[in-house]
């Protein structure tokens, strides 16, 4: 029994890639550029259920690895003013191609995260120490959509 349970585990854990990945997220960052690949004509978007994609642009984000937690504050008149709060985690998708999923919460003050049930998978299509791209595919007019989401990185924490 105690084989069985020290097995379930270690494999519900995070891999080695992926401890990695998140060491590379922890710090602050600026989410520079919103785009839509295969996409044209104006699009204004959601993110996140939040604001405009607009709101976002310019946004600070900043990451803390060693409890997957951290918090993003966006830019503009018409835009939702303060600090939220997000849970976050990255997951390898397949050894073999590299490619890792990245989820994120948002979670308001003194709110459990394990509590919410609705979060946002984003693919991180590249990460490095000073940049990063997410893509989120979403649906629009009954066709796979993507938003493209580009990060630099302006301080480690």
């Amino acid at each position: 029994m105690l084989c069985c349970t020290v097995v379930f585990l270690i494999s519900c854990g995070t891999t080695k890639i992926e401890r990695q990945a998140e060491r590379t997220f922890k710090g602050n960052w600026t989410l520079n550029t919103i785009t839509y690949p295969n996409s044209s004509g104006f699009v204004d978007v959601m993110l996140f259920d939040h604001a405009k994609a607009n709101c976002f642009r310019n946004s600070s984000w900043a990451f803390i690895s060693n409890n997957n937690q951290g918090n993003y504050s966006l830019n503009g008149a018409d835009c939702p003013s303060g600090t939220q709060d997000f849970t976050w985690a990255v997951q390898e998708v397949d050894p073999e191609s590299g490619l890792y999923d990245f989820t994120l919460k948002r979670v308001s003050e003194d709110e459990n995260a394990r509590k919410i049930k609705q979060g946002y998978r984003l693919s991180l299509k590249s990460l490095s120490e000073n940049n990063m791209v997410w893509e989120q595919t979403v649906s629009f007019e009954g066709k796979p959509f993507i938003i493209r989401m580009s990060f630099s990185k302006s301080a480690n924490l």
